[in-house]
């Protein structure tokens, strides 16, 4: 008598059980890279945001004594900047245009809690908006 036998053996079971553990394997580490990418793109956006919020706040009422300030939570999980190149900060200061890289704002290594930007007023009168780490 012919048996009728459908489906999948063990061996073949096996095999695509093997390819997915080897699929899954590779997509952690990228997926975390993709995240922590995005992570830093919302830090510069976050930053870009508050500065605004700050040369706006200095330019409605521009006194010696209106310095405000606004701090930013970092949203960075790993040391450094996993983006490469860095991601970049553009800004006004002293009437030129400011490029900083965000590795150069946050430090070599170091994993800051929190941006800080402010405006610093010299003796002339001069505003510059600054953004510091820590």
């Amino acid at each position: 008598m012919k048996q009728n036998r459908k489906g999948f053996t063990l061996a073949e079971l096996l095999i695509v059980v093997a390819i997915i553990a080897v699929l899954v394997a590779v997509a952690i580490p990228v997926f975390s890279a993709q995240l922590e990418k995005s992570r830093e793109a919302t830090d510069v956006a976050n930053i870009r945001s508050a500065y605004s919020e700050v040369v706006t706040k200095y330019l409605e009422k521009p006194t010696q004594s209106n310095r405000p300030t606004i701090s930013v939570t970092a949203q960075q999980r790993q040391q450094g900047c996993q983006t490469s190149p860095a991601p970049y900060l553009t800004y006004q200061g002293n009437g030129q245009q400011v490029q900083k890289s965000l590795k150069s704002i946050i430090g070599a290594g170091s994993l800051p809690t929190k941006y800080t930007v402010t405006i610093s007023i010299a003796g002339d009168g001069t505003a510059t908006p600054k953004i510091t780490a820590g």
